[in-house]
């Protein structure tokens, strides 16, 4: 971590003004295509966005978090599912151990680790939402709930886990793909 994350954390130490930091939500990513499409460039930067700033955040954050704080990670569904683009999944499914292992070493101060693995949700990083209506049919007939998520689905769920009520979960593993891959479609009629 460079000269981004001392600018992040300069920025944020001065706006607490010596309060502890209550939640932290690791939520950049980064995609690349498949194990075809990937260079070896795009390998390096998708593991440093979606695995070493998420785990080196952390370690500047624990500092200014308080005992009882939040931590949760934005991983994938994709983790849980073959798809093509094994890279991103890979990189996904580190954030997930991450997710686990923290929640077991930062437990004694009180502080919950979870992680949230979203599907196919309408984002900046999902434009092909915009573009291609068959390719969101496809994905809408493969989700239970039968429709794409939206970033509000998303965020609620990570309102939850930082609230009071989600003080006795820590370590979990929380699908919020709306039923991405769950099995044949249900009856639909």
């Amino acid at each position: 971590m460079g000269g981004g994350a001392d600018t992040l954390f300069a920025g944020l130490e001065q706006g607490l003004a010596g309060r502890p930091l209550d939640i932290l939500v690791n939520n950049a990513a980064e995609f690349a295509g498949t194990l075809d499409q990937v260079t070896p460039e795009q390998f390096d930067r998708l593991f440093a966005v979606n695995v070493k700033a998420p785990y080196f955040i952390v370690k500047r954050a624990l500092p200014l978090l308080r005992d009882g704080g939040r931590i949760v990670n934005i991983s994938s569904a994709a983790t849980r599912i073959a798809l093509p683009e094994t890279a991103y999944a890979m990189s996904k499914g580190a954030l997930d151990v991450l997710g686990r292992n923290l929640a077991n070493e930062v437990g004694p101060r009180g502080i919950t680790v979870n992680t949230l693995a979203p599907g196919v949700t309408e984002t900046d990083m999902n434009t092909w939402i915009r573009d291609a209506p068959h390719l969101v049919e496809q994905s809408t007939g493969i989700t239970a709930l039968g429709r794409v998520g939206q970033p509000e689905d998303v965020a609620d769920a990570v309102a939850f886990l930082v609230s009071d009520d989600a003080r006795w979960i820590t370590g979990h593993w929380l699908d919020a793909s709306g039923g991405l891959h769950l099995g044949p479609g249900g009856f639909r009629g």
